[in-house]
């Protein structure tokens, strides 16, 4: 078995475990950072909208030998307006204006013909209205808005409101970043953009549910023992999946830094930025805030519960009364049941390798010795 196997399966055995809701602090302050960060670059440098969404014309040409910097020139020249270029496969060139009319863009059209030395009859002029561009923008936040309400209620439904809380803050975490890396980076924002958000929402409410399922499946009847406090179990459930969903995490990742790196980046395929960034910084977003956001926020808000606050103080007792006398006892795997738990053992659930007593090593009552 791989190392990275052998790792899975012991974080979920609960051998070992790392102290994720115990170092939530932390967790929570590098997110208002990257929050406040993205912020700022949405308030001072804005969104680049396209033309989609603020109305304009995008001029297609046949094969020119008219270069991108040059044809960004012309285009702003006859337009009055800043102008994005792009080559086409063909040898052609893409112009999109944004901001300007129909009465214009006839003008434009010719004197674009005349600058790039192309016949104004083969340029396709493919014109947005304003008013389109606002209905579109309307209808995206309206798809957003529904998506979390229908979010909340089926956790609520299916969890509870605490668990539907923590993830709805996650993936306004998620969106939040993600919009603002849009705006620092200054990549257009388009339909396709709005499919990317959508697409990693999903994403990352099902890495979210992942952990939430195996934390309520090991809940259950948690008072009925003084082992381990809830943010113990909710640590647990963290590390039960951490390997599942670090591998589909890097597995989405790949295929989409390709598009982003490659398709965009090396090869000029421009129209594959709009979908590939929100689609990488979410997927990494959503991991992160699944791990270190959701959870411990639930952990947050369910020990304030006043038969959690109960449960913490007989943990916390129960430990310090094995500490007093010496003990080391042995905490259970993740699968154990609390019915089959000893209550006079208290140990905390992350606690690294376990020691396997001599006795359950060897069998209860059988000589160490060789069989005769």
């Amino acid at each position: 078995m791989s190392k990275l196997g052998t790792l899975g399966a012991r974080l979920h055995r609960g051998e070992i475990g790392y102290d994720f809701v115990g170092k939530r602090k932390i967790w929570y302050g590098i997110s208002i950072l990257i929050t406040i960060t993205a912020i700022l670059g949405l308030t001072v440098r804005g969104l680049n909208m396209g033309i989609e969404f603020q109305g304009g014309a995008v001029f297609t040409t046949d094969r020119t030998s008219v270069t991108v910097s040059q044809a960004e020139t012309f285009a702003e020249d006859a337009s009055g307006h800043d102008a994005v270029v792009q080559k086409l496969g063909n040898g052609g060139l893409r112009v999109q204006i944004a901001g300007i009319d129909t009465d214009t863009s006839d003008a434009i059209k010719d004197k674009l013909a005349q600058d790039l030395g192309v016949d104004a009859e083969k340029i396709n002029a493919d014109l947005v209205g304003p008013s389109w561009g606002d209905q579109i923008a309307n209808k995206a936040w309206e798809g957003l808005a529904i998506f979390m309400v229908l979010v909340v209620i089926y956790l609520a439904i299916a969890f509870e409101w605490r668990m539907a809380i923590a993830a709805l803050v996650a993936l306004i975490h998620d969106i939040t970043i993600t919009v603002g890396i849009y705006a620092l980076v200054g990549f257009e924002v388009t339909p396709g953009t709005v499919i990317g958000l959508l697409t990693i929402l999903g994403y990352s409410l099902y890495d979210t549910v992942v952990v939430f399922d195996s934390l309520k499946e090991q809940t259950k009847d948690i008072t009925k023992q003084t082992r381990w406090t809830y943010s113990d179990v909710a640590d647990r459930s963290i590390n039960s999946t951490l390997v599942r969903s670090i591998n589909t995490t890097v597995v989405a990742l790949l295929p989409v830094a390709g598009l982003l790196f490659i398709g965009g980046g090396v090869l000029g395929a421009g129209m594959l930025n709009d979908i590939s960034l929100s689609l990488f910084v979410g997927l990494a977003a959503g991991a992160y805030s699944s791990i270190f956001i959701a959870t411990p926020l639930v952990a947050d808000l369910k020990e304030r519960e006043p038969q959690m606050k109960a449960l913490r103080k007989r943990v916390l007792a129960k430990r310090a009364q094995a500490a007093a006398k010496g003990e080391a006892p042995e905490p259970q795997s993740a699968e154990t049941s609390y019915d089959d738990q000893d209550p006079e053992d208290a140990a905390p659930a992350v606690v690294g390798p376990r020691n396997q007593p001599a006795s359950r090593s060897r069998g209860r009552g059988r000589p160490s010795g060789k069989r005769r």
